[in-house]
């Protein structure tokens, strides 16, 4: 009996470990935006506390008082139907239902991510004369890029920006699906090949947050990390000072060296880069000799090419990494025929009952590590509206 006590203590106590190693980063963010999505979690779940404490603690009560000892307990074998009760059973939900609702309405248009934003916290409006950080995001196999097209400047795994000034990023992948996040900032926002993305946010309080990706994206996935710095203006310039100083040129041929899968990147410095870089690597032809999306779809607003357009299908093969002197990677599809690969012998029986019959079908050379390219910033097919800013 003298052991209780100090076990029922020590499972009072035994929560708090588990929480000794949670980062309430979520909780206890930085960014506006990120507040307004944290308000938003607290408000659903108290909403929908409401209904369930009363269920909870009902279910436990009418355990209790309509126990078999009780004698004492109303009992009513023929009872069948309530109106107030009823009442109450319908009308209590549907009230959270339609609270939530709205709420969800409401946010989901106020943090849609395309949204320039109209605030820079809960009392201070976004300046009229004030000009957004443009920040384009590119997420590699697997490091992140960040170019500063107005500033002229590119960093590899480190990003920065001022207190209180809006940043627009532009967020697009190299290869495969990815996810930008920053908890203290905003929402993760997905970054994929041949589509671009939007993310408008502020940082409002000075610090250094914790940047990683999301969404699994292969054996290098865990390393995928990187630095946000919150800094004052004056912080900022000396921040962007530094990065032209001991930074190099972020040229075609540095991106291509630099894109190819990589571990635990260290921190780079860009001191710059090529204006045409992002739109390259939106549109897929980073690497010479490849025909732009947007090429290609202004082609097909025109009507196709015709017959001549079969000197295109090479220029339209992408992510073929692993392809050698004819022969690709196990498992994967000659670009051109659309056969199986001859780095797969046959198995048993003279065939490969593995192969899919898709692989076989026209139209599926344009596909790289399983997805196939998209269209750019809303799909504009001309090459002259393509990726502009919305």
């Amino acid at each position: 009996m003298q052991k209780l006590p100090k076990f029922s203590r020590l499972l009072l106590v035994l929560p708090l470990f588990f929480l000794a190693g949670c980062n309430m980063v979520v909780l206890s963010p930085s960014g506006d935006i990120a507040v307004q999505q944290r308000d938003l979690i607290i408000v659903s779940t108290v909403l929908m506390l409401l209904i369930i404490i009363p269920v909870i603690f009902l279910t436990l009560f009418f355990a209790w008082r309509y126990r078999r000892t009780n004698a004492a307990a109303n009992y009513a074998p023929e009872w069948h139907h309530s109106t107030r009760l009823e009442i109450v059973i319908w009308a209590a939900p549907l009230a959270i239902i339609i609270a939530l609702g709205a709420v969800t309405w409401i946010s989901t248009h106020k943090l849609d991510p395309f949204r320039p934003l109209d605030r820079i916290d809960a009392d201070r409006a976004v300046p009229a004369d004030i000009k957004p950080l443009t920040v384009e995001v590119v997420a590699l196999d697997w490091k992140w890029l960040f170019i500063y097209p107005d500033l002229g400047v590119a960093t590899v795994n480190e990003l920065a920006a001022p207190v209180d000034v809006p940043i627009d990023f532009k967020i697009t992948a190299s290869s495969v699906m990815n996810s930008f996040f920053i908890p203290a900032l905003a929402g993760q926002i997905y970054a994929m090949p041949g589509m671009q993305t939007r993310l408008h946010a502020v940082i409002n309080k000075e610090g250094e947050y914790e940047g990683f990706s999301a969404n699994y994206s292969g054996a290098g996935f865990s390393n995928m990390r990187f630095k946000f710095h919150g800094l004052n203006q004056q912080g900022f310039d000396a921040w962007v000072a530094q990065v032209k100083q001991r930074g190099t040129m972020l040229n075609r041929e540095a991106y291509l060296k630099l894109e190819k899968p990589s571990e635990k990147e260290p921190v780079r410095y860009y001191a710059g880069a090529d204006a045409d870089l992002y739109n390259a690597i939106l549109n897929m032809c980073a690497t010479p000799g490849k025909m732009c999306m947007n090429e290609m779809m202004h082609i097909d607003m025109m009507g196709g090419g015709g017959k001549e357009s079969e000197g295109n299908r090479e220029k339209l093969t992408y992510d073929n990494r692993y392809a050698k002197e004819g022969v690709v990677a196990p498992g994967a599809t000659v670009p051109a025929t659309g056969a199986p690969s001859r780095a797969e012998p046959p198995r048993e029986g003279g065939s490969n009952e593995g192969q899919h019959d898709m692989q076989k079908m026209p139209g599926m050379d344009m596909q790289h590590d399983g997805h196939s390219p998209g269209v750019g910033d809303g799909g504009n097919p001309a090459p002259a509206q393509l990726n502009n800013n919305n």
